[in-house]
């Protein structure tokens, strides 16, 4: 008779070389992605456009609309998870999200205010369904306590920035050679690709869409329906299941809390750094392109990173989840150190009286910068995805996830502040972007011992 534990060691086992349904649902988010991310490197450009593709509104007005816009579209994955655990199932939440959003994207395709307001209320309804439960669903693929999760986690998201770097690329492309509305009807073809591939290969990620009846059984027999295992008559509960639900709810609630400040100044990408790259770096391209550097070092560094936190678990060494998170928001934090050492030099090379905004800096600096913040982006973001997936409780694991991306959502709806761009200076916007990420890595670090108390083992 399989125990809990051999029922673990024959998962990993099986999931050494991952789950066929990982890949699955790496090309399903790689092309989803693709689509979101389209939107997001050219929107704020849109609104601002003055040649008569656009509407010419000023940067308050788009960054408004922006943030606005951010803080619904991942406010909504936690209507969309609960409705996944309770009535639809994950894989069905999916496709119906799918469908959502191509509809927004063939929307923003049409020059019209009353289109791109419908658009960005599909794509808000789309999100709901579709990221939250995509999410989930890596997680089910693994058996619970597996070692493994972190590492999936990273390779999803790997697949989520290799879609995000194709994005502002292809519509650079696009949008110079045949303008805004033909790329943004591009990204709507991109997510007709997402859902075939769903539908194609379903049959690889049908152990992740459990029915919610076998959700609310216990934890061996939902590791064994994982892992392709007949289901256990006797359990050993694993040390995160001694710890009763609220706590373990409460645990993620304060994740949640600290990682809106991470959202607040790494979404800035789409706001105020676009703004600085196309404004104040020296080279021959839009600001779109520069959306394409952050997902082009979540390529670079997620192979190496997984070969590291290998190396480290082979010794006894890899830190908890949570303690890789701190160091995600002290990387954050230095990231915007290095704009503001830019920003400061810039500024300084102005002569006396001249536009403090006017100065020209090596696009060296982007990509510096970019690279420190996308190694904080990958301990922190596809960390938290691993933490809900290991830590919430089987029977709300959906709406859970929908709650990081509630937090998500505060945290866009705070890049808001990106308003202060044309009232500050550069330096001292992004000065205090970092200062915000120091002051939460060090709550984090406060917090890492009640926090691991409520999360044994992870």
């Amino acid at each position: 008779m399989a125990t809990a534990d051999t029922m673990s060691q024959a998962g990993e086992q099986q999931t050494a070389g991952h789950r066929k349904g990982l890949y699955v649902l790496f090309a399903t988010e790689m092309w989803e992605r693709f689509s979101f991310y389209s939107m997001l490197a050219m929107f704020t450009l849109y609104l601002r456009d003055t040649t008569g593709q656009g509407f010419g509104w000023t940067s308050d007005e788009a960054t408004g609309l922006y943030s606005n816009y951010l803080m619904f579209v991942y406010a909504s994955p936690l209507i969309g998870g609960w409705l996944a655990d309770k009535k639809i199932g994950y894989r069905r939440a999916v496709m119906a999200g799918g469908f959502f959003f191509m509809a927004g994207h063939g929307l923003l395709s049409i020059r019209s205010m009353t289109a791109v307001y419908a658009a960005l209320a599909c794509l808000v309804i789309g999100n709901g369904l579709f990221k939250p439960n995509v999410s989930t669903m890596v997680g089910n693929l693994y058996p619970e306590g597996s070692h493994l999760k972190d590492r999936a986690y990273n390779i999803f998201y790997m697949g989520i920035n290799v879609g995000a770097c194709l994005a502002p690329i292809t519509m650079e492309l696009v949008k110079t050679r045949f303008g805004f509305h033909p790329a943004f009807a591009l990204a709507a073809f991109g997510m007709v690709i997402s859902v075939t591939i769903l539908w194609r290969f379903k049959r690889h990620v049908e152990a992740a869409d459990l029915e919610r009846s076998l959700r609310a059984k216990d934890v061996a027999n939902t590791a064994a329906v994982a892992t392709d295992l007949p289901p256990a008559t006797v359990s050993r509960q694993l040390p995160i299941d001694a710890i009763p639900d609220w706590k373990r709810v409460s645990a993620l609630l304060v994740i949640f809390l600290i990682v809106i400040v991470f959202w607040m100044v790494f979404h800035q990408n789409g706001s105020t750094i676009t703004y600085w790259a196309n404004e104040n770096t020296n080279w021959k391209v839009t600001g779109i392109i520069s959306n394409a550097i952050n997902p082009g070092w979540v390529i670079i560094l997620t192979l190496p990173l997984i070969a590291f936190w290998r190396w480290l678990d082979n010794k006894g060494l890899e830190p908890a989840t949570p303690t890789k998170m701190v160091f995600g928001m002290v990387m954050t934090s230095l990231a915007f150190f290095v704009f503001f050492i830019a920003a400061k030099i810039g500024e300084a090379s102005v002569a006396p009286g001249g536009d403090p905004y006017a100065f020209k800096m090596s696009p060296a600096w982007l990509l510096g910068a970019y690279g420190v913040l996308t190694a904080g982006e990958l301990m922190l973001s596809p960390m938290g995805l691993s933490l809900v997936s290991k830590v919430a409780p089987i029977r709300m694991r959906g709406l859970m996830m929908g709650g990081w991306f509630v937090a998500t959502a505060i945290g866009n709806k705070l890049t808001q502040i990106g308003q202060l761009w044309d009232d500050w200076l550069h330096s001292t916007f992004w000065i205090f972007c970092s200062a915000c990420a120091l002051v939460m890595a060090f709550v984090l670090l406060i917090l890492l011992r009640p926090l691991k108390k409520a999360m044994p083992g992870i």
